[in-house]
């Protein structure tokens, strides 16, 4: 559980510069310190909140096909702007294609991890 903690928190510092460097509008201004706590605090909030916002919208996600999962991980990187003034994002296409970098970053790193957790 911790290593899976320690990973996203990685995952979600590296999505940030990734996302800082490729998208426009999306702008970290920041030292090691203000990425590792703007990382954390993203982490916590896709580890403890997200799980039950998905499950209150369970039949809203079903119906959509899963595209309400994609306004979830927006909403909550929205929030994280909000929170974090080292963040900054200006516009919907910026949240959204930051939003799909920083998803595709996390699956990469769970599946990387469910892989090489098999092979021991």
């Amino acid at each position: 559980m911790l290593t899976r903690i320690i990973l996203h928190i990685i995952g979600n510092a590296f999505g940030i510069l990734a996302a800082d460097y490729l998208i426009t509008n999306f702008t970290f201004v920041g030292n090691f310190e203000e990425l590792l706590i703007t990382s954390i605090i993203f982490t916590a909030i896709n580890t403890f909140i997200k799980p039950i916002i998905k499950f209150l919208l369970t039949p809203f996600i079903i119906i959509t096909l899963g595209l309400l999962s994609i306004v979830i991980n927006a909403a909550f990187l929205y929030t994280l702007d909000i929170l974090r003034d080292s963040l900054t994002i200006e516009g919907y296409i910026s949240l959204l294609l930051a939003t799909l970098l920083i998803s595709f970053i996390n699956v990469i790193i769970t599946l990387s991890k469910k892989t090489s957790h098999k092979k021991e």
